[in-house]
């Protein structure tokens, strides 16, 4: 266990200045002891606007010279995926703990780095899951808890978009800076919403397929998310898939059925997780009217319709004062990026089984994952 922060308040730094690293200004702006000291990104106005907003005295276009120039205790990194590793190692190595955006990295190599940088370094590694802390989920937890559904052997998750290519030509579509499209994008949400839900199993085998049928002719698009800095270039480059599925094999003979998609042919979005247990079921839908969970199971042998009460919902900000509260405590023990490792290999065997049309095997404990002969 690391030492754990005397009683003086955290210095905090974000890098990044789109909508996520926002979340995360407000997140530490909200959160008691921290002090929001530092920022960097490279749009000027973004810059000026949002320190002079949460007050803040250094400011850098480079994160390089944030850390160099502030002494930090905790770092948000919210950039494009491919800039998570080299910026979460260095913090790491400077001391400083991590809160990374999703996906953890561009690929589950860079993930396991970040990981190897917390142990070596006794530093606490989080990402933030936001959707996980969702009131549903927490509900559907207890119920676990409680074992009102019993073991969880089978789920099915999937986010899946009729439009929301989020920029065509900015680097969510470009493969070198975003690792991949609408699986890394949102699929990992659900990925990781599942996973917790059924108690963290670990992973045997992934088999998957991708598709590119809408965004490769520019349609589907949408700017959610971009900025002048981080968005495309004129051009309607399209590197990455629209549309992914995968089934997932457990070791404790669970299975998870995943999918997302950014664009498709039908005429509404499906944001939606389903749970499958020895001693009922859930239903976790996000989707008009409105979020909603539905539970079965039976009492003394007769059939039980469960109406949870719903706590309330959660997103970065619990992200960031669970991962304050961490620091704070010096709990390394299941905060050193672990579990976002197992989601990082599970995408990384998704999308080469989608490559080789082959199961790929993912051994999460020792090593990369490895093709099924």
């Amino acid at each position: 266990m690391s030492n754990p922060i005397d009683g003086s308040n955290l210095r905090a730094g974000v890098v990044g200045l789109g909508w996520a690293g926002q979340q995360h200004m407000k997140g530490y702006h909200l959160a008691s002891g921290v002090d929001l000291v530092g920022l960097a990104g490279l749009e000027t106005d973004h810059l000026q606007r949002l320190g002079d907003e949460y007050g803040v005295e250094h400011r850098y276009a480079e994160w390089a010279d944030l850390f160099a120039g502030t002494q930090l205790d905790v770092v948000s990194v919210c950039t494009p995926p491919s800039l998570h590793a080299p910026i979460a190692i260095a913090a790491l190595e400077a001391g400083i703990n991590v809160l990374s955006e999703k996906p953890m990295a561009l690929d589950s190599v860079s993930a396991r780095a970040m990981v190897d940088a917390a142990k070596a370094n006794g530093r606490i590694l989080e990402v933030s899951f936001n959707h996980r802390r969702k009131a549903e989920v927490s509900a559907a937890k207890d119920l676990i808890d409680r074992g009102l559904l019993g073991k969880i052997y089978y789920a099915k998750a999937g986010w899946m978009r009729h439009s929301g290519i989020p920029g065509l030509g900015s680097w969510f579509t470009r493969k070198a800076t975003a690792g991949g499209g609408p699986m890394m994008d949102i699929g990992v949400h659900m990925l990781d919403m599942a996973l917790y839900l059924m108690g963290e199993p670990d992973v045997a085998a992934v088999s998957a397929s991708t598709y590119a049928e809408f965004g490769p002719r520019g349609r589907g698009g949408s700017n959610w998310g971009i900025t002048t800095k981080t968005g495309g270039d004129g051009t309607q480059t399209y590197e990455v898939e629209d549309l992914a599925t995968a089934f997932v094999r457990m070791t404790n003979g669970g299975t998870l059925l995943l999918e997302s998609s950014w664009a498709q042919g039908v005429g509404h979005d499906d944001m939606y997780v389903t749970l499958f247990g020895t001693e009922g079921g859930a239903e976790l839908t996000w989707n008009p009217p409105g979020p909603q969970i539905k539970a079965w199971t039976q009492v003394e042998g007769v059939d039980a319709t469960l109406q949870p009460r719903l706590g309330p919902n959660g997103g970065h900000t619990e992200a960031v004062a669970d991962f304050v509260s961490a620091v704070r405590a010096g709990e390394l023990a299941g905060h050193q990026g672990d579990e976002a490792l197992t989601r990082a290999l599970i995408v990384d065997a998704a999308y080469r089984s989608a490559d080789d049309s082959a199961e790929i095997r993912v051994e999460p404990r020792s090593g990369e994952g490895s093709q099924t002969h």
